[in-house]
């Protein structure tokens, strides 16, 4: 059972909704700093706010590229990726091109991914797949294409397409992937019991806004005390 401290390392808690305002937008890195999460996912236009604001905190900075459609052209990834870094972000969370992946276009996909991956310079480049909206060759497919792509992880979802991540999908995806790719599950995790079922199906990194409740949780269980099973009302 992982400890409190051990479930916060996992976490990238997201700050992507476009209706937030800079007063909750540092609510929100306030959080993630006090439960001492292992990143936030910011806005890109976000970034240097937040990189100050978290600054000696220890906690990361990383952002989404082409969010939340993936149908940007790649080259408009590219540009973003490179701003975001020179901003002050430590990973980047991209978003396939759901619509190549889905008619087969495996070469064009591969190539957003790998440039994307060129232009992060060594950084960590997660592979969003929006599992919502693929069937399961598409994900076995796209975790592949992630793979060959050479990202860090591939990530099941967006959290803004109807649907989030599955302790079947997160299963097929750890699968599917060589030891070398990590699987982030990503909408819809707002429980501990969500996060500790995501950790179990192979995952090593989860995606949420409900990091509080979450570790507020996994803090009850690490005194003795019991889960609530209260859940965020976030749409991450």
């Amino acid at each position: 059972m992982p400890t409190e401290r051990d479930l916060a390392a996992t976490i990238d808690h997201a700050i992507l909704k476009p209706e937030l305002t800079r007063a909750d937008v540092d609510a929100e890195l306030d959080i993630a700093a006090e439960w001492g999460v292992f990143s936030v996912c910011v806005r890109p236009s976000d970034i240097p706010h937040a990189v100050s604001r978290l600054a000696g905190t220890g906690v990361k900075v990383g952002t989404v590229i082409g969010f939340p459609h993936g149908t940007t052209s790649t080259a408009a990834k590219v540009a973003e990726t490179r701003q975001a870094l020179a901003d002050g972000a430590a990973e980047v969370d991209m978003v396939v091109n759901i619509g190549a992946l889905r008619s087969g276009f495996d070469d064009v996909v591969v190539d957003d991914i790998r440039a994307v991956v060129e232009a992060a310079s060594g950084h960590i480049v997660k592979v969003i797949l929006e599992t919502a909206l693929l069937d399961d060759e598409q994900i076995e497919r796209g975790s592949r294409l992630t793979e060959a792509g050479g990202a860090d992880f591939v990530k099941t979802s967006t959290g803004f397409a109807g649907g989030g991540a599955t302790v079947a999908h997160v299963e097929l995806m750890r699968r599917t992937v060589g030891e070398g790719v990590q699987v982030k599950a990503s909408g819809g995790v707002r429980s501990y019991a969500d996060a500790l079922a995501m950790l179990d199906a192979g995952a090593t990194r989860l995606g949420t806004s409900g990091s509080a409740v979450i570790l507020g949780e996994a803090r009850r269980v690490d005194a003795g005390g019991q889960a609530t099973g209260d859940v965020d009302s976030g749409s991450y």
